[in-house]
């Protein structure tokens, strides 16, 4: 009931689900390090206060405990983040509390790159920058996104593709489905 939902509900039944990634875990650092941060200077004025400011040690405590709770809410929010690329649109699905969903017709990219640092080389991840026909869409640009050489060849493929191959291997896929008598989605 108050888990979000599942990003391939959001499909329709003609869709055909080409890539489903969240972040890469390294979105996630920048926050790692200032909690361990936090804690640890919590941890030292903890050690270097006196004995007998038991008031000041508590909230010391709760704050430490705060910062943890932040951190907790930040690791769940990048866990129920998804990005889902099917045969024709881009979408996102975020948020704990409140489900936001962003989305963009395949049909409407126009040009498509992504950029890898050193770092990103290292660790496995890109940023994927979308462009789109005079627009500024809400998936202009997804950072950290994990094995981008991958996705880039994927939506390539779906972007500037031979849309009748694409279409006719879809099909098997379903009939092949339908012969192991899995539930389609047609």
């Amino acid at each position: 009931m108050f888990a979000p939902r599942d990003p391939d509900e959001y499909l329709l039944a003609s869709e055909r689900r080409v890539i489903r990634v969240r972040r890469h875990w390294a979105a996630l650092a920048w926050d790692i390090f200032e909690t361990a941060a936090l804690l640890a200077v919590a941890v030292m004025i903890s050690y270097i206060l006196p004995p007998g400011t038991w008031l000041i040690q508590n909230i010391l405590w709760y704050a430490a405990l705060i910062v943890l709770l932040r951190f907790a809410y930040l690791v769940l929010d990048w866990w129920v983040e998804r990005i889902v690329v099917t045969d024709k649109r881009f979408m996102m699905t975020t948020g704990v509390f409140t489900t936001k969903v962003l989305m963009m017709p395949i049909g409407k990219v126009t040009d498509l790159t992504y950029e890898r640092t050193w770092v990103g080389r290292l660790f496995g991840y890109g940023t994927m920058i979308v462009e789109s026909a005079g627009q500024i869409q809400a998936l202009n640009q997804i950072n950290y996104l994990p094995k981008p050489e991958q996705v880039y060849d994927a939506i390539s493929e779906l972007v500037f593709g031979d849309k009748k191959a694409q279409a006719e291997r879809f099909s098997m896929i379903r009939a092949r489905k339908a012969a192991l008598g899995k539930k389609s989605n047609g």
